[in-house]
């Protein structure tokens, strides 16, 4: 521990600790636009087993990431574009990010009844 001396004359030397983001590609931001580049399946962690939806995505500021695709059936193919938000996906390492259904080219979910507003589903 310091002395209140100590601290007078080398406080630049003390660093402030900065916590590490956990959604770099968002950069603050809640959602970014950007175009899919190729749509693919992966297999989920140890106890789960499926093909889950997966997007290779760029960015409107030109960073390349995964994205993941939620809900039953899509519409991407290459170069549509799409909204994306933060989120991660539990059982698929190093997904952060999910796309959001019903604006731009990614369709809402078709005969969706309940949790309609996270698929982009219309009161009907």
């Amino acid at each position: 521990m310091l002395t209140i001396n100590q601290l007078c004359r080398k406080s630049s030397t003390r660093k402030k600790k900065l916590f590490k983001c956990k959604k770099p590609a968002l950069a603050g931001s809640p959602q970014r636009k950007g175009i899919c580049f190729k749509v693919f399946v992966r297999s989920p962690k140890k106890p789960n087993s499926a093909l889950r939806k997966v997007v290779k995505f760029k960015l409107s500021t030109k960073k390349i990431i995964e994205v993941y695709v939620p809900g039953e059936g899509h519409n991407l193919q290459q170069y549509s574009v799409a909204l994306m938000r933060g989120g991660r996906v539990p059982d698929m390492p190093g997904l952060k990010y999910k796309l959001i259904r019903g604006k731009y080219d990614f369709q809402a979910v078709k005969n969706r009844r309940t949790s309609r507003s996270k698929y982009g589903v219309k009161k009907a």
